[in-house]
């Protein structure tokens, strides 16, 4: 299984998203193939379109409302809070996102697009970020299992059951 992604808010107008959600539905009713939506809101710094506005807020999160509603047939829905912003990716939580994406080290692509947000969270802050949300974090692998820590050793851990989504 694998993920699927937008590129949005660039030169497409909200018929192309549509147009692009409604293949990603219909490739997945086929195939059953992809675990994780994850729309990526273009950056136009340092590229050749910087002329143009970043996406809003406010398109971030229809976005991210629009993709849940249409995409109910693929399990979870990212919102990355590296291109997103940590409040931004916060709020997603609420609006059909399950995911914030986790500890990324030293991310270089949206930095160098012109992204402003901290290269790296840790794991108390992204599990703050999400109680205040008002869900339960969840440590979990790349297949959506459950990772299980020993107390006693952190760093010794098992594959729990897999994770639904809960939006």
């Amino acid at each position: 299984r694998t993920n699927a992604t937008m590129l949005y808010g660039h030169i497409e107008n909200a018929f192309h998203r549509v147009d692009h959600l409604i293949r990603l539905r219909e490739l997945q009713d086929e195939t059953g193939g992809f675990q994780t939506f994850i729309p990526l809101a273009f950056h136009p710094d340092n590229t050749g379109l910087s002329h143009i506005k970043k996406p809003s807020g406010l398109m971030d999160l229809r976005t991210m409302a629009v993709s849940r509603l249409m995409l109910d047939n693929i399990p979870h829905i990212k919102a990355y809070w590296i291109m997103l912003g940590i409040g931004t990716a916060q709020t997603a939580l609420s609006y059909g996102a399950d995911d914030l994406d986790g500890t990324v080290r030293h991310e270089l692509i949206y930095h160098d697009a012109g992204a402003t947000t901290p290269e790296l969270l840790t794991v108390p802050q992204i599990q703050r970020l999400i109680v205040e949300a008002g869900r339960e974090p969840v440590e979990r692998d790349t297949l959506y299992r459950r990772i299980e820590r020993d107390p006693a050793n952190p760093a010794a851990w098992t594959v729990g059951e897999q994770i639904l989504a809960a939006v």
